[in-house]
């Protein structure tokens, strides 16, 4: 099967989109995709993309990890938005469909913002570890050592922990710069390996360290390995509410490939 296909990536977090509102792409099978995502025998990407059309909506986004499981993706959310911009798309109702429901969006010119998902609450699980569901759950870590062999070791050893093997989870190191920025590094599930960005990571960084600073409101920078995001966030009653994730995300190249 012949596919056009175009790169997109948001601070290094990089993702094939596929252009599916005519259908075409809908038989793709579990092989195909890993094969795409694949960085040695595929195009390689941190993840594969299908825009297919929605009543409700702009757009859908489906989104595939590397091993063809399913989940939200923030920055592959950010970076589906900038497709549809790009390709001059309707983009009047401002929101697009996920698996995990329906999202707000806004383009200001450069930066890409999603609206994330409300998180109910920040579980605790000791004195530097918390549990952050932001659409893909998300083990948090207080360590000032964001290195990538740190990053890897530790991410390996609680994705594969007899507690997480089974449905998987990402880890996050995240350390504070000041006030309002930190500085994260994170080992994705589905990817298993550390990736440059992650969306969900960042968002779930940005709450933990709110929650732990008792902060209901704000805007934290947040400086990952592929570049800075902005997490903007309120709470309200416990519950982190009008969360948004802004960054840039652009197109690479556009490409054929058949698999």
């Amino acid at each position: 099967m012949n596919f056009e296909f175009q790169k997109y990536q948001g601070t290094g977090n990089d993702f094939v989109v596929l252009d599916n509102r005519d259908a075409r792409y809908s038989t793709i099978t579990v092989d195909q995709i890993r094969q795409f995502c694949d960085r040695k025998m595929g195009v390689g990407s941190d993840g594969l993309i299908l825009i297919n059309p929605c009543m409700e909506a702009d757009f859908e986004m489906v989104f595939y990890n590397p091993d063809a499981s399913k989940s939200f993706c923030g920055n592959g959310a950010r970076c589906a938005i900038a497709f549809v911009r790009d390709h001059n798309m309707d983009m009047h109702h401002q929101r697009f469909l996920a698996i995990d429901g329906m999202h707000a969006y806004r383009v200001e010119k450069d930066q890409l913002a999603v609206q994330m998902s409300d998180v109910q609450e920040v579980l605790p699980l000791d004195e530097f570890r918390g549990l952050v569901n932001t659409g893909s759950p998300h083990i948090v870590i207080k360590s000032q050592d964001i290195s990538t062999p740190n990053v890897i070791s530790l991410g390996q050893q609680i994705r594969y922990s007899e507690t997480y093997v089974k449905e998987g989870v990402n880890v996050n190191l995240m350390w504070p710069i000041d006030q309002n920025s930190l500085a994260i590094g994170t080992y994705e599930r589905g990817v298993e390996n550390e990736t440059l960005s992650c969306g969900t990571g960042a968002t779930a960084c940005a709450l933990y360290y709110a929650d732990s600073e008792g902060l209901n409101e704000g805007s934290i920078q947040v400086h990952t390995k592929g570049g800075m995001l902005t997490v903007d966030f309120r709470r309200s009653m416990g519950v982190f509410k009008h969360v948004w994730l802004k960054g840039p995300a652009v197109s690479v190249y556009s490409g054929n490939c058949t698999l």
